[in-house]
């Protein structure tokens, strides 16, 4: 394991992951669901989706990551006062956010969560749902929309950052036609995408 050291709204968070996520590649988990360890590496879309939440004021609202990786974000809600709860599809990466978290002093929650599961589509829904870079795969879109549509709670948002990937602009047309509205902000270290703030219809809510 190595360390990363980033400083999120003045505390500086150690965060342990593995020295080298190539070596965690399994040709049989990959032929089984095309699993690659992604949430190994801290990348940029979730670092500068945790500046972002950082400076929220999140004080007990729910938040909820999907595909958290090392959750950074999920650690920014949290010290900025939401009820956070990571989730990832890998074992490891839940395994390892709860072991940073109290390593930390950071209190959040943590579980496995496959978002096209009947439990993930049970989940209560929460005040914001949150994402960093899970547009990199075509089939990631309408799986994650279709969660976005039962995880938020009336009146609740969802934010994804994304550096440009080329499915991004894809997932975004389908939520606009379906009835979500979007804001997009600059983000400097992601200049070919940012940050998406994501607010649910009317029709939405009550459908």
């Amino acid at each position: 394991m190595r360390e990363e050291r980033i400083v999120i709204a003045g505390h500086e968070l150690v965060l342990a992951r593995p020295d080298d996520p190539e070596s965690l590649i399994d040709e049989s988990r990959f032929d089984v669901d095309e699993f690659l360890p992604y949430w190994a590496e801290l990348w940029p879309s979730g670092i500068a989706l945790a500046h972002h939440l950082a400076e929220r004021d999140l004080t007990g609202v729910r938040v909820l990551e999907l595909g958290c990786g090392l959750a950074l974000p999920s650690f920014a809600a949290a010290l900025a006062g939401g009820d956070a709860l990571a989730t990832d599809w890998a074992r490891e990466a839940i395994e390892l956010v709860l072991r940073n978290a109290a390593a930390n002093g950071v209190g959040l929650a943590a579980e496995e969560l496959d978002w096209s599961s009947e439990r993930a589509l049970r989940l209560h829904p929460f005040d914001l749902v949150v994402a960093a870079d899970v547009l990199y795969e075509e089939r990631n879109a309408r799986p994650l929309l279709r969660l976005l549509e039962h995880a938020i709670a009336t009146g609740g948002a969802a934010i994804v950052a994304d550096p440009g990937r080329r499915h991004a602009p894809a997932f975004f047309e389908l939520a606009a036609a379906t009835g979500w509205s979007a804001e997009h902000l600059s983000v400097k270290n992601l200049p070919a995408g940012g940050i998406t703030v994501l607010h649910r219809c009317e029709t939405l809510a009550t459908g």
